[in-house]
């Protein structure tokens, strides 16, 4: 980097001012030749134009200077050469440590490139020489402090700017203020800012920052208006600040009307404010008022901010216009991770998993983009796609790679895997799961508390299921709607009913989900009375409004308990249309119970509702055959083959060593088939020799026995 002596100035004669000699600057007096080299390094655009003055400086013996010395660690820095800044700063003459400016400038280099540590060390060995700090030195070693997030840290330095008496230093101030906030000691910052006697309109912001920045949207707004009160004018940063609090505490409403009143005020939008009111935009399925923020981008000139342009990403993917989303990223230049993760998970959130996997798969594939490849959030995106569409296999062996891939996953990756288990009743896999959350110390996360209740209870295992419920300190609704639903599903219905019990007296108010949950156990464990006044109990004392599902549960609780009559009855005095779901409960009830005449009635009905689902139709054509009436039966399969609606085949799947193994309806290609019905057919008999009798037809019962 640095040349020999014997090196003769190189004449620059593309930069102002710089075609004199080497002669001239030896014959001028020492102060115009540092001014010559200041001007040099101030006017320096190239990395190795920078390292050529530097040559000179040391040719000349300008180096001693101090001033020239600091102005050299500033360029290097100003390059992103923080190594060549900071040997600068090690081989200056011994003379230059006692000036202030060259210990200021390394340590900005240092905290400017995010080398904190490096920058305490240095301001450690500035306080053992004996150099004092000042009102340029405390602010660089303050937000060094905030960054490392040490509080030891942060006190120690607060102290030594009291005892050098800088407390009343504005910039000290303010950058104690914020130190406090990034370190989640607001009451600190608060009191630095009652005691500042002198306050700027930095210093206001830095106060609704902080508690924006710590989720503190109440104490944001008294500020807020306190600035006003105070005489000072809120501008830009501070609505900023302000809107970003709100969102944050998750205020969304609350975030659009501050908008509102920023705009009506005559106050232009900053791209970070944008961002804000885009992503709440999000979260309120407002997309509307989204493309009303995206207006405002475009008139404001934002289209080329990256963190804009993957906020509109989100907009439009998360209300399905992936098209829009997609065109959005393609204009983006240089994408980040955010961009791909982005539309990853637009294309995910809307089903579309083979399309967010390829757009994962080009990620993690690209050469474009070198330095950007799939984290966490992208492998959680796809993970949790194929796991919401039933494809329970693509997510785990998403999974499997992700962990080969050593990528840590997070709590939303965990719940999406545990999610799945609970779906396959994967028990051995849940456990194994639940183990990597203990090693990992994520047992503390709702997130994953909750799905590790689900999994265990959805695979009968309430023991363990009750023990993580039992461990989650601070428990949601979600948490109480979990075990309530796992007994339910498991016909134990008394169990569900004490759990809601509990939850009640614990403080929980039950919402629609709490209740579909409760009155499904009830059906299930046939508990008609505890059923009427639960149902009875959500209208009248928790003002719950009954929706689709719960008249649903209510008919399904009737009818299975043979009660048809009060069931029509309360399908005909709903106060909405009754939906095939509805009145599919009620068909289901009369062929359990062989009532003829009411099927016909709900399944008319059903037709009447141009209804595609094929169970439906089966369910009267095995009415039908239950009775007798071969012929209806026939005309119902042939009417549902017209219209081209096919069942689904019921499917059932068991786990060993770690494979799980998959068995159809109508599927004759299984490897183990004759072994399968070989035990079957065992199973029959003995059921036969206790005494039990199958509810199935006599061409169901001679495949179980094995007779065809």
């Amino acid at each position: 980097m640095l040349h020999g002596s014997s090196r003769r100035l190189i004449s620059i004669s593309f930069l102002p001012n710089l075609s004199r000699s080497i002669s001239i600057i030896h014959h001028q007096p020492n102060n115009d030749v540092l001014d010559f080299f200041n001007d040099l390094l101030q006017q320096c655009s190239k990395s190795h134009l920078s390292q050529q003055i530097h040559s000179q400086i040391i040719v000349t013996g300008s180096h001693r200077s101090a001033f020239l010395a600091a102005r050299v660690v500033s360029v290097y820095a100003g390059f992103g050469l923080v190594s060549d800044a900071q040997r600068v700063f090690e081989v200056s003459p011994i003379e230059c440590f006692s000036n202030l400016l060259l210990w200021n400038s390394i340590l900005r280099a240092n905290v400017a490139h995010g080398y904190c540590e490096e920058a305490l060390e240095i301001y450690c060995r500035m306080r053992k020489l004996g150099v004092s700090a000042d009102g340029f030195t405390f602010p660089l070693v303050i937000r060094a402090c905030a960054l490392m997030g040490s509080r030891k840290l942060c006190r120690s330095v607060h102290g030594h700017v009291v005892e050098m008496g800088f407390q009343w230093n504005l910039h000290v101030g303010n950058e104690l203020m914020g130190m406090y906030g990034k370190i989640g000691r607001m009451d600190d910052a608060r009191k630095v800012f009652e005691r500042m006697a002198v306050r700027s309109c930095v210093s206001w912001n830095t106060m609704v920052s902080g508690y924006a920045l710590n989720y503190d949207c109440h104490g944001a707004s008294e500020m807020f208006r306190m600035m006003g009160s105070a005489g000072l004018e809120p501008n830009l940063v501070t609505w900023t600040s302000l809107l970003s609090s709100h969102a944050r505490c998750g205020q969304h409403v609350e975030t659009m009307e501050l908008f509102g009143r920023m705009r009506m005020r005559g106050i232009g939008a900053t791209a970070e404010a944008l961002a804000v009111v885009l992503s709440v935009s999000v979260d309120l399925a407002a997309f509307d008022e989204g493309k009303v923020i995206h207006g405002y981008v475009v008139k404001g000139g934002f289209e080329n901010y990256l963190f804009v342009k993957n906020s509109l990403i989100c907009l439009y993917g998360k209300h399905g216009n992936v098209n829009a989303a997609r065109i959005l990223f393609l204009e983006i230049k240089t994408k980040n991770i955010v961009s791909w993760n982005a539309l990853i998970s637009s294309y995910a959130d809307l089903g579309w998993c083979d399309e967010a996997f390829a757009i994962f798969l080009q990620l993690e594939k690209t050469d474009e983009y070198p330095m950007v490849r799939p984290n966490v959030v992208s492998w959680s995106a796809v993970i949790g796609g194929f796991a919401s569409k039933g494809q329970g296999e693509e997510a785990l062996e998403l999974f499997r790679r992700m962990q080969l891939a050593k990528v840590k996953a997070n709590s939303v990756t965990i719940a999406s895997v545990l999610s799945v288990c609970a779906e396959l009743a994967a028990l051995h896999l849940g456990r194994e799961i639940h183990g990597h959350v203990v090693r990992s110390l994520m047992d503390g996360n709702i997130l994953v508390g909750n799905g590790l209740i689900n999994m265990y209870t959805k695979s009968g295992s309430f023991k363990e299921g009750n023990l993580v419920f039992e461990k989650i300190e601070n428990k949601d609704l979600i948490s109480w709607n979990t075990m309530v639903a796992g007994y339910g599903i498991h016909g134990l219905g008394e169990n569900a009913i004490r759990t809601f019990d509990q939850m009640i007296k614990d403080g929980f108010e039950p919402d629609g989900v709490t209740f579909v949950a409760v009155l499904s156990a009830c059906s299930h464990a046939g508990l008609v009375a505890e059923g009427r006044e639960l149902f009875d109990k959500m209208i009248k004392e928790f003002r719950v409004e009954p929706q689709m599902e719960h008249y649903a549960c209510m008919v399904d609780l009737l009818g299975r308990a043979g009660l048809l009559q009060e069931a029509s009855k309360v399908v005909k005095s709903m106060p909405v249309e009754p939906n095939a779901c509805v009145w599919g409960a009620l068909l289901n009830s009369c062929r359990m119970h062989k009532n003829t005449e009411v099927a016909e009635e709900t399944a008319s009905q059903i037709f009447n509702l141009n209804s595609e689902i094929a169970g439906s139709y089966m369910l009267l054509s095995n009415i039908y055959a239950a009775s007798g009436r071969w012929e209806d039966s026939a005309k119902v399969r042939i009417s549902a083959k017209t219209k081209g609606l096919k069942k689904t085949p019921g499917q059932s799947w068991i786990q060993v060593k770690k494979k799980v193994y998959m068995f159809s309806a109508g599927n004759t290609q299984h490897a183990e088939l004759e072994e399968v019905y070989r035990i079957l057919k065992d199973l029959g008999l003995q059921m036969e020799v206790e005494g039990y009798i199958p509810d199935i037809d006599e061409e169901q019962r001679s495949i179980l026995l094995g007779y065809r």
